[in-house]
Formats: structure tokens, C-alpha cells, sequence
């Protein structure tokens, strides 16, 4: 039973890393497609705002933890850690094939299919709660797409007039010179540096100014850190659910165990977010600076109230239809169609191939427990 325990935490960890490499191209890709940053750099902001958002789950998003350990879903809760490893391997298996195929897919998604499908061979069809499941994940997660892609097309015309005005502006660091008093000391002159607010052209032609940001590129710097931490708040006690039995049997605090998925999740953004950050920065639509920037608001307010309201809608789904409503508004000719065939493709298959796994899994494992 400790050797099933232990695997049940190792599989928890490793969908932590899956989770991270799929998913951490969520917050960072308008950087990277606007063109303000490079993968690198992204991917690296990225995850570090990722894991803040895993620690504070702990305290904060708790309610997801009870949607996804399955009691919910089941006419009687399943026991042992062979159901909840068979969940584990069939959202795992299907996010890490679609990171290594550039695919962004949902997690959130994949651990519904596989509890689906695992549930349902150990208890038959009849006692999977169906109105439960569609309450609380299958609308949720349908809606949050549609609701993302109104609120961009609705809210980038109000916001583009006052993004433009912020475009005009840099924050710059600027040398500055204090003269001593006569005799004060050898030198007349002390160096130093301080913040400056000022227009894009006057920073340009100033030779005091040592440095610059543009106020537009720092507000989307600050919206992807954002949209990262609300990712990390809402996808970490999804994924804690599933090992939170083995790790409780093990001695293991709650803490600790979000503190290890969400590590996990930061590792595997940073060794594997490249290529699905790439599809949705390059591949869907180009997008300037403001519209990376309002893509980025609205996923960061859809995901973060889903969490406190322990919604689980798809970070996925909401941050990649941002992006094709912000290709939508522009021109509809500029999004690139067959990428938007694709993912929607991977986003159908998703629940299927998850509960083909799931159920899989457990009718190997079933006999374990």
C-alpha cells in the first residue's frame, strides 16, 4: 500500500510538470508576439509567477480540491489509490503528448475526462453524477471560451484610446548631478540615478537617460504576471486533489504538497513551455502591443474570479480565444484559421482521449488496490 501511495504522489507530481510545460505559454505568449520579449525571458517571467500563484492556492483556492477528488462525481467515493492514479496517468499522458506536439490543451479538461473515465469502469455510467459533472466543469469550461472572446471584442475598442495615451510615455532612469559646496570635497560633482516619467521622445534624444521602459510594454510585463499567477492559483489545487489522500497517508502535509506541485509545475514550464508558447505567439494571429496587453486583462479577471469562486473554467480556453478575439477585431484575415482548426480539434478530443486512458488505467489497475 505505501509503494501504491508513493507512486500516487510521484504521478501527482509528474502532471504538475506536464501541466507546466502546456500550459505556462498561457500568460507569456502576447509578450513574445507583440514582440516586447524573447521565449527566454518569457517563459522565465512566466514561471516564476506561476509557482507564486501554486504557493498562495494553498490558502486561497482550496474549493477546487474538493470538485476534482471525485466525491462529487460519484455516487460513492471510490477508495485506495488506484482510481486516483488512473486519473493522474490519463490527463498526464494526453497534456504531455499535446506540449511535445505544440498543442495548447486544457488540464483542467484532461483530469475531467480521465475521472470520467476511470469512474466509469469502476462504477458503471449510472453512478457517474452527469448533471454534477456538467455543472461543474462541462459548462464552465464550454461558456468560458465564448464569454473570453465578447469580452476582448468589447472591451479593447473602450480601452484603446487610453492605451494609446500610455504609449506615448517611458519610465526612464536618468543621470542626475548635485554640485558641492566649494571645498565640500576634491571632486565637484556626485552621480546618481532616479526614475523619470516622461514622453517616448523626449527620453529618446536626452543623453541624461541611461535606461527606459515604455509605460505600455511595463503594463503588459505586469498583465502577463497576472494572468500567470491566476493560472498558477487555479490549475495547482486541481492537481493537488489527486494526491492529496497519498500524501496525507504518508505524512505529508497540504502545504507541502502544493508547494511540490507547484515546483513542479515551475520546472516543467521552464524545460518544456517553448513550444506551445510559440503556436499561440506566433501561429493563431499577429497582435501589437495593446491588444497583447487587453488579451492578457481579460484572461487575468475571467481566471482569477473563476478561482475565488472555485469555477473551474480553462486557462487554456480563456487565454487562447483572447487571442482570437483580438485577431477577430482586427480583421478576421489575419487569424490564421487552420492553427485555430487545430487546437479546437485537440480541445474535442481532449475529454475523450483522457477517459479512453483513465478508464484504461484502471481496469489495469483496479485489482491493485
Amino acid at each position: 500500500m505505501t509503494f501504491a501511495l508513493s507512486a500516487l504522489a510521484l504521478l501527482t507530481i509528474s502532471l504538475g510538470f506536464a501541466n507546466g510545460s502546456n500550459d505556462v505559454s498561457k500568460g507569456i505568449a502576447t509578450l513574445v508576439g507583440s514582440g516586447i520579449s524573447s521565449f527566454r525571458r518569457a517563459v522565465a517571467w512566466g514561471t516564476f509567477w506561476t509557482v507564486a500563484g501554486g504557493l498562495l492556492a494553498a490558502f486561497a483556492s482550496q474549493g477546487l480540491v474538493a470538485t476534482f477528488s471525485g466525491k462529487g462525481f460519484l455516487a460513492r467515493p471510490e477508495e485506495g489509490a488506484a482510481f486516483l492514479a488512473s486519473v493522474t496517468l490519463g490527463a498526464t499522458g494526453w497534456v504531455i503528448f499535446a506540449s511535445k506536439t505544440g498543442l495548447p490543451v486544457s488540464t483542467t479538461h484532461a483530469i475531467t475526462g480521465a475521472l470520467a473515465g476511470a469512474a466509469v469502469v469502476g462504477q458503471g455510467a449510472s453512478a457517474l453524477h452527469w448533471l454534477y459533472f456538467a455543472r461543474k466543469t462541462v459548462i464552465p469550461l464550454g461558456v468560458s471560451p465564448l464569454v473570453s472572446i465578447a469580452l476582448v471584442y468589447a472591451m479593447f475598442p473602450l480601452m484603446r484610446r487610453g492605451l494609446a495615451k500610455v504609449d506615448a510615455y517611458c519610465v526612464c532612469l536618468e543621470r542626475r548631478f548635485a554640485v558641492l559646496p566649494a571645498g565640500a570635497a576634491s571632486m565637484g560633482v556626485v552621480l546618481a540615478e532616479g526614475p523619470v516619467v516622461a514622453l517616448e521622445e523626449d527620453c529618446g534624444v536626452s543623453p541624461a537617460v541611461t535606461s527606459r521602459l515604455n509605460v505600455l510594454d511595463g503594463l503588459h510585463w505586469l498583465s502577463s504576471a497576472a494572468t500567470s499567477f491566476a493560472r498558477g492559483l487555479n490549475d495547482t489545487p486541481k492537481i493537488v486533489a489527486l494526491g492529496i489522500i497519498a500524501s496525507a497517508a504518508l505524512g505529508v502535509s497540504g502545504v507541502s504538497l502544493y508547494a511540490l506541485v507547484a515546483v513542479a509545475m515551475g520546472v516543467g514550464s521552464i524545460l518544456g513551455g517553448f513550444r506551445v508558447t510559440e503556436t499561440l505567439a506566433s501561429r493563431v494571429t499577429r497582435m501589437s502591443a495593446a491588444e497583447g496587453f487587453s488579451a492578457n486583462l481579460v484572461t487575468t479577471l475571467l481566471v482569477g474570479a473563476a478561482s475565488l469562486a472555485a469555477l473551474p473554467v480553462s486557462t487554456t480556453h480563456v487565454s487562447s480565444s483572447t487571442i482570437v478575439g483580438i485577431g477577430l477585431h482586427r480583421d478576421a484575415r489575419t487569424v490564421n484559421w487552420k492553427t485555430v482548426r487545430e487546437m479546437l480539434l485537440a480541445w474535442i478530443v481532449t475529454l475523450p482521449v483522457a477517459a479512453l486512458v483513465g478508464a484504461g488505467a484502471y481496469w489495469l489497475l483496479g485489482g491493485v488496490r
